[in-house]
């Protein structure tokens, strides 16, 4: 019994000290100087602040203030938030793009919630990014737009949800649709390996791309700017 109870602890001790410590420290190492900042979480920096991670989604909207410049509160007490039209929105998310909590809805795909969820998500899109395309309709939108993802915190949209709201993006910050829709292709990934996948646009380093685009003469000045700040994108 006694040398049972030893031969445990001792099992115990080397295994903990292998494998809870040696091998995660190991891995760590190895992976730091095999793959640089993917093993550092992929860190996005902007004038010299981490504002997000290439990996991560994040929430492009801003509080939504009434006549009087005053924020404007749901029935729980939490502000609501309208999406910046200055900048490419993110595909819908049940965790609010917390990065801790990654989630999907869990819905049924034949549920009425899921139904309502989708009518809900596609008037919102319609609504935001009609006035710059007229022409838009229900079967225009793409799937991704008004669903939302198996983590909650997908980085990247499809091309042609970008492509759509390129022209509200454009018209707001008063710039060409080309020049955007040029940072579009830059930011857009190609299928790995060629086949694997869809090509997707970076969100988040399209929206940092546009805001390195200098300003147009004519532009009013914006205190919308600092929407990439990293206080305001959590």
């Amino acid at each position: 019994m006694r040398k049972d109870t030893v031969t445990a602890l001792l099992a115990v001790v080397v295994f903990t000290a292998v494998l809870g410590i040696l091998y995660p420290l190991a891995i760590t190492g190895v992976s730091r100087l095999t793959m640089g900042d993917r093993a550092a979480g992929s860190l996005v920096e902007h004038d010299g602040r981490t504002v997000g991670s290439r990996l991560i989604g994040q929430d492009f909207r801003r509080p939504a203030v009434d006549a009087a410049g005053d924020p404007i509160e749901d029935a729980a007490g939490e502000p609501v938030l309208v999406a910046d039209p200055r900048y490419f929105q993110s595909r819908p998310s049940v965790t609010g793009y917390a990065a801790d909590a990654t989630a999907f809805s869990n819905r049924g795909p034949n549920g009425v919630d899921t139904r309502d969820a989708i009518v809900a998500e596609l008037a919102a899109y319609l609504k935001l990014e009609r006035p710059f395309s007229p022409g838009l309709t229900a079967r225009d939108v793409p799937v991704d737009a008004v669903t939302d993802s198996a983590s909650g915190v997908d980085p990247q949209i499809s091309v042609a949800n970008a492509r759509i709201q390129s022209r509200r993006v454009a018209a707001s910050r008063r710039l060409p649709e080309a020049r955007v829709r040029e940072l579009v292709d830059t930011h857009t990934a190609v299928r790995a390996l060629g086949v694997l996948g869809e090509p997707a646009v970076d969100v988040l380093a399209l929206n940092l791309a546009l805001d390195r685009e200098p300003a147009p003469r004519a532009a009013a000045p914006s205190a919308d700017r600092t929407t990439t700040d990293p206080e305001a994108l959590r």
